[in-house]
C-alpha cells in the first residue's frame, strides 16, 4: 500500500524540493543517449538505473542538508503509448517500465527518508504530444489515453501522479478525472509561453479554473513548469483566489522561449544565483508555493541556490 496516498505531507505545509531538469542533465552533463528525450529507457539496464539513482541522490543530499521534504518524480514523462511506440515499447513494455520506475523510487526512499523529512513518490506523466504545442484531444479521450499509465502508478507504490508540461486544458481535465477514478491524488503542472499563456492561448487563470470546474477540484494542487519565472511572474496576482491553487514551481534555467530552446544545440543553464533569488521573490509574494525545483537546463546547483535564497542556512536551523 502506498505510504502517503491518503495524506500527502506537502499539503500540511513546509518546503518540499524536487529534482531539476532530468533529461537535460542526463544528456548534456552525463552524456546519456535519451532518444525522443525519454529518460525512462535508462530503467532497462543496471547501468541506466544507477545513473538515475545518482541523479536523484544529488538532490536528496540537498534536501537532507536543509531538512526539507522531497517529491521523487519518476523518470516516466515520455512513458505513454504514442512516445513508447516510437521507442519500440508496446503496452506490456510500458506497463513494466512504469512499474519498475516506482519500485526504484521506493528503494531510494527507503535509504533516504527521515521521520522529519518525508519523501513522496510521484508517478510522472507527460503530454501525449509535444509539450510545446497545443494538444487537440477532448477530455474523454485524454482520460482514456492517460488512464493506462495512471492505473499502473495506482497499482504500484506511488503516492500520487503529476502531469508535467501540459498545455491543453482538456488533457489536464482527462488526467485529473483518470486519477480520481483510480483513487490516486493528482497534480496538474501547466507550461506557459513567454506571455504567461498556454500554447493554445488560454490564460493560466482560465486553465486552472476550468479544470477545477470540470473536475470538482479533483487535482490536489497545480504547478507551473518548463518556463522561466520571468514568463509567468507577471500573470500571478497576489490575493486572487486561483493563485492559492498553485503550490509549486519547476522553472527553466533559461529565459529563452520554447521555440528558441528547441533550436538550441547548447544548454543554457542561466545563472543559478539569480534563479534562486527569483524563487525567493515568488515565495515572498506567494507563500503557498512550497514545492520547489527545476526543469530544463537546471541541475543540483539551481536547487541548492533555491535553498540558499529561500531557507535559513543549515547551521542556523533549530
Amino acid at each position: 500500500m502506498a505510504k502517503y496516498r491518503h495524506d500527502l505531507p506537502q499539503r500540511r505545509g513546509g518546503i518540499f524540493l524536487t529534482d531539476g531538469g532530468m533529461e537535460t542533465t542526463l544528456i548534456f552533463h552525463e552524456g546519456c543517449d535519451l532518444p525522443h528525450f525519454a529518460a525512462f529507457v535508462l530503467l532497462d539496464t543496471a547501468e541506466g538505473r544507477q545513473k538515475l539513482r545518482t541523479y536523484y541522490e544529488s538532490y536528496l543530499a540537498i534536501a537532507r542538508e536543509y531538512g526539507t521534504g522531497f517529491v521523487l518524480d519518476s523518470p516516466t514523462w515520455r512513458a505513454n503509448p504514442d512516445w513508447g511506440a516510437k521507442l519500440g515499447y508496446d503496452a506490456a513494455g510500458l506497463r513494466a517500465v512504469n512499474m519498475r520506475s516506482i519500485v526504484m523510487l521506493d528503494e531510494i526512499r527507503a535509504q533516504w527518508e527521515r521521520p522529519d523529512a518525508p519523501c513522496v513518490i510521484s508517478g510522472a506523466i507527460g503530454p501525449r504530444g509535444d509539450g510545446y504545442k497545443a494538444g487537440n484531444m477532448d477530455a474523454d479521450e485524454a482520460e482514456a489515453y492517460h488512464g493506462a499509465q495512471i492505473a499502473v502508478f495506482a497499482e504500484a507504490r506511488a503516492d500520487m501522479v503529476t502531469a508535467f508540461t501540459l498545455n491543453s486544458v482538456n488533457e489536464a481535465i482527462g488526467v485529473a478525472r483518470a486519477a480520481k477514478a483510480h483513487g490516486i491524488p493528482s497534480v496538474i503542472s501547466f507550461t506557459v509561453e513567454t506571455d504567461g499563456r498556454l500554447a493554445s492561448g488560454a490564460a493560466l487563470r482560465d486553465a486552472i479554473e476550468t479544470v477545477d470546474r470540470a473536475t470538482q477540484n479533483a487535482p490536489d494542487y497545480f504547478m507551473v513548469n518548463c518556463a522561466h519565472p520571468s514568463h509567468f511572474g507577471e500573470v500571478l496576482k497576489p490575493g486572487e483566489a486561483w493563485i492559492q491553487r498553485i503550490h509549486g514551481v519547476r522553472a527553466n534555467a533559461s529565459a529563452k522561449s520554447h521555440a528558441e530552446l528547441d533550436e538550441s544545440e547548447t544548454l543554457d543553464v542561466g545563472n543559478p544565483r539569480d534563479f534562486g533569488r527569483r524563487y525567493r521573490d515568488l515565495r515572498q509574494a506567494f507563500p503557498a508555493m512550497r514545492m520547489l525545483g527545476g526543469c530544463c537546463g537546471t541541475d543540483h546547483r539551481h536547487v541548492a541556490a533555491i535553498c540558499e535564497a529561500c531557507l535559513p542556512p543549515p547551521a542556523l536551523r533549530a
